[in-house]
């Protein structure tokens, strides 16, 4: 059981999944920030000097912090904003890369690998008794109508 958690932890995805949690968790902190300590004292010189934060709600002995509440709905929208551009950013760099090697691979003319690697019959073979070039899968010479036999790539004579 040990072993199978060591394999599932330590496989790659979980660990790129992992440093993305961690970043993110630092990422939300800076926006955060950016939100308590700098678009949200200039919204509050446009609407009078209220700090949204302290904007509440009290009902009986409950208070509902709906200012709180308005600052972390603009965390999330600046967040998700972000992400948004991120992603945007890298399908764009993903779209391009494979455009380029498109037409890389037109400018060389590319060819599939399996038809290198596979070797290619020849279109022709010499008659052994006439020496007439003849189709490479015949079986009978058309100059001298001797009967030719394919034999582990020896041509023998079939009588």
């Amino acid at each position: 059981m040990l072993k199978e958690f060591k394999e599932f932890a330590t496989k790659g995805n979980i660990m790129d999944m992992a440093i993305g949690v961690i970043i993110g968790g630092a990422f939300q902190k800076i926006v955060t920030s950016l939100v308590n300590d700098l678009i949200m004292p200039i919204i509050t010189i446009f609407t009078g000097k209220v700090n949204f934060s302290d904007l509440t709600l009290t009902i009986g002995n409950s208070s509902i912090k709906y200012g709180s509440f308005i600052t972390t709905i603009i965390d999330f929208l600046i967040i998700a904003f972000s992400i948004f551009i991120a992603i945007r950013s890298f399908n764009k760099l993903s779209a391009s890369t494979k455009e380029n090697i498109e037409n890389l691979k037109k400018k060389i003319g590319d060819t599939d690998e399996t038809e290198e690697m596979q070797p290619q019959e020849p279109a022709t073979k010499q008659c052994p008794y006439c020496l007439s070039e003849i189709p490479y899968k015949a079986v009978k010479c058309a100059h001298c109508t001797a009967d030719l036999e394919k034999n582990d790539d020896k041509i023998t004579e079939n009588a």
